[in-house]
């Protein structure tokens, strides 16, 4: 883990909610859920397998939980966002015992599911693996939590349902809204330099569904993805990859297939996409990959951060001083989250055309308020989207009430 702790991110100093420390029974491996705060009872954030998982990881990952949910605050819409949490669990996806540690993680934090906490896929953990381990549990979804806030339950999961089922061009459209969003960022960030899409390059790192997805409505809008990362390594073509190509022929965990590789594309460490040429560098995969010595590598203009905490902070400071912008996570990739809850309270259908409008649209005026906010008070974009939060969360306080407890975590324990 780095010396600079990504709790340094977290919003205020109030103590989390609830923080939970398991430790399997079988294995040994830890987990964690954090819930930073509740909004009418609840909270949202996914549950990730990483080996080397942390509750300060978890703890950071459900602050930032908290401001994505804040930003989408509108009072006219249906879905009124919910707090922030986040589950963590110490284990590498391939570990063949990590479905077993999984399931039995799953079922000691059965009462949190029921009642607080609405979570779903996130990194090293697909969506339909942990449909099937709820289910073993005899929960209808891993969103249960929020049914009572619904005014038809039955009719809110089937349109997430039938969203689920949506395809576009041969990728399920729950795995596009995330990158989507992030693609929209990027663009808008883009628009502002001068420089137009079809005389941009582009570096995504992670191949996944938030990368992978980034990386096709990149390409679409006319940008050049020269380099594309995922856990074996980088492949390069300073023409520009076949996005779709490579997109509809990875692995379940966003690997790329070689054998696909087309003339003029090559392969090279795992590394390189750091320092690679380009306007709008994504990285898509990681925490923490960002640091205060490697960052002087980068030559992007825009670092968009479709991970969640993949810059720290000594880091995004030496960018920031020489002139590149930083489009902060609980902004960037804050779409996933929202399409969830604009779908299943009934904002929007499952339906992909509204699904695209609806992200699209939300995400680029996220995006330059930010940017025209940070560019009136002179701060950074982070600085700038924390306003923004600051501000909904003050909102929605004053609607629901306080959402975090005056005194220390609710029985949590470091």
């Amino acid at each position: 883990m780095p010396a600079t702790s990504p709790s340094s991110r977290a919003s205020g100093t109030a103590a989390p909610h609830l923080q939970v420390i398991w430790s399997d029974p079988v294995t040994g491996r830890q987990g964690f859920v954090v819930v930073d705060r509740l909004v009418r009872g609840v909270a949202s954030g996914g549950l990730r397998l990483r080996e080397g998982c942390t509750l300060d990881e978890v703890r950071g990952l459900a602050a930032g939980m908290t401001r994505k949910e804040a930003l989408h605050y509108h009072p006219d819409n249906r879905y009124v966002p919910l707090g922030g949490a986040k589950g963590g669990i110490d284990v590498s996806p391939a570990d063949p015992e990590a479905p077993d540690v999984l399931r039995r993680f799953l079922a000691a934090v059965e009462p949190l599911l029921r009642h607080q906490w609405t979570t779903g896929e996130d990194l090293g953990l697909r969506q339909d693996t942990l449909d099937e381990a709820v289910a073993e549990l005899g929960l209808a979804s891993s969103v249960e939590a929020i049914y009572p806030l619904l005014d038809d339950d039955a009719e809110a999961r089937r349109r997430l349902a039938e969203a689920f089922a949506v395809q576009v061009d041969g990728v399920a459209l729950p795995e596009l809204v995330g990158g989507l969003g992030v693609a929209a960022s990027a663009l808008t960030a883009l628009g502002r330099t001068g420089i137009a899409p079809d005389a941009a390059r582009a570096v995504v790192q992670g191949f996944g569904s938030m990368g992978g997805a980034t990386a096709r409505y990149l390409a679409r809008a006319g940008v050049r993805v020269v380099g594309l990362a995922d856990a074996h390594g980088t492949v390069v073509n300073p023409d520009g990859l076949d996005v779709e190509r490579l997109l509809l022929t990875r692995d379940p965990l966003g690997g790329i297939d070689r054998s696909r590789l087309g003339p003029g594309d090559e392969e090279t460490d795992g590394a390189a996409w750091l320092g690679l040429d380009c306007d709008i560098l994504v990285p898509a995969a990681v925490s923490y990959c960002i640091d205060a010595d490697n960052q002087a590598r980068i030559r992007a203009r825009i670092i968009a951060e479709a991970a969640n905490m993949p810059t720290l902070p000594e880091a995004e400071a030496a960018l920031l001083a020489r002139g590149t912008v930083v489009l902060p996570d609980f902004v960037v990739n804050s779409a996933t989250n929202a399409w969830w809850w604009w779908t299943l309270f009934g904002d929007i259908g499952a339906d992909a055309e509204e699904a695209h409008h609806k992200v699209s649209t939300s995400m680029r005026r996220l995006t330059e308020e930010m940017l025209n906010e940070a560019s009136r008070l002179g701060v950074s974009p982070r600085q700038a989207a924390q306003r923004a939060v600051d501000t909904r969360l003050a909102e929605i306080e004053r609607r629901f009430g306080a959402g975090r407890p005056l005194t220390a975590s609710a029985g949590g324990r470091e």
